[in-house]
């Protein structure tokens, strides 16, 4: 049997942990196999719950920490009080090789911060950036950068589509990676400088790595036509919660319109199957775990307002990125 993955798991942060870490990491061992958990946090809190929980005593290891990162704590504040934490605990281990990955669901800039702190880029990387998973009509896109990064330039942008196609095809290793640049528009004069100064190079390089497939309007993110979608930090996290909010409110809206009359309640009982696939479809907790992209290990970010199942699939991105070779594949495109 080839050695365990080892995924360091900061069990403190978000909300509802470690109650909800743990429950997450029982889910994901009852789907996989050969992974051992380096778990940080209080002991006394963890240690009751990995009884309750029937965590294969062989495959953990609880690491005591009598601090954690709080949700309120300013990345600096955090970075301060950082070297007896969890969050920071967790990110030593894999610096010093005794993880291969970390992941978190505590607060997002002070896992940034703590994170550069304690790892370096990878050579060439200027800035490193938020990425994740959303779903589109053929199957998943990976967008960034999430909020990393308020400003970019050109060089970030190529960086981005680099990264991003390194992510997508350590993921799914079969598939094409079809790179696009989120516009106000299709045409090849819309956007500011920035972007089609950036299209210019990526479309005059002709990387072997990925098809440039120009710019994508916010409009057919969905379409599944690309599968990387490549933008500045701030454009991606309105687009990001722009999508939250469309997908709670389509679910919230469709379950009302059901449930108001009898016709419509005879409905939901006849489609019940249908109406749980498209749930499950619009369900954030199934695309759970972002990735901090451009450092030299990997550091996967769980929402911190996520259950035990959207934290199991934050735990699987864990596992997907070290048996895909997400470094190695980002060394490779950027060299």
């Amino acid at each position: 049997m080839s050695n365990p993955i080892k995924i360091a798991v900061d069990a403190m942060g978000g909300e509802n942990s470690p109650e909800k870490v743990i429950k997450g990491i029982k889910i994901h061992f009852s789907e996989t196999h050969n992974i051992f958990y380096n778990i940080f946090g209080n002991k006394k809190t963890i240690e009751p719950l990995i009884k309750k929980f029937n965590i294969p005593i062989n495959n953990y290891k609880l690491i005591h920490t009598e601090n954690f990162i709080e949700d309120t704590d300013s990345p600096l504040s955090a970075a301060k009080k950082g070297k007896d934490t969890s969050m920071w605990l967790s990110i030593q281990s894999v610096k010093n090789n005794e993880s291969n990955v970390v992941v978190s669901a505590g607060n997002t800039g002070a896992l940034f911060v703590i994170a550069k702190l304690n790892l370096n880029m990878i050579v060439s990387i200027e800035k490193p950036a938020l990425s994740a998973l959303w779903p589109n009509k053929n199957g998943m896109n990976v967008v960034l950068d999430l909020g990393a990064n308020i400003d970019c330039n050109e060089k970030n942008l190529v960086d981005f589509s680099l990264m991003g196609s390194a992510l997508h095809k350590s993921l799914f290793e079969n598939e094409i990676s079809k790179v696009a640049l989120l516009n106000i528009g299709s045409e090849e004069l819309k956007g500011n400088n920035i972007i089609k100064n950036t299209y210019q190079i990526l479309n005059e390089k002709n990387n072997p790595l990925f098809d440039f497939k120009g710019y994508i309007e916010g409009n057919n993110i969905m379409d599944g036509d690309v599968n990387v979608i490549v933008t500045d930090g701030f454009t991606g996290n309105v687009a990001l919660k722009t999508a939250e909010g469309t997908a709670n409110f389509i679910t919230s809206e469709l379950k009302k319109a059901l449930n108001s009359t009898f016709i419509g309640k005879l409905s939901s009982l006849l489609n019940l199957k249908n109406l749980k696939k498209f749930k499950k479809k619009l369900d954030p907790r199934l695309y759970n775990g972002a990735i901090f992209l451009g450092l030299d290990k990997p550091v996967i970010k769980s929402h911190g307002s996520t259950d035990e199942v959207g934290f199991a699939n934050s735990l699987k991105v864990c596992e997907q990125v070290i048996k895909g070779k997400l470094i190695d594949k980002i060394k490779k495109n950027i060299i």
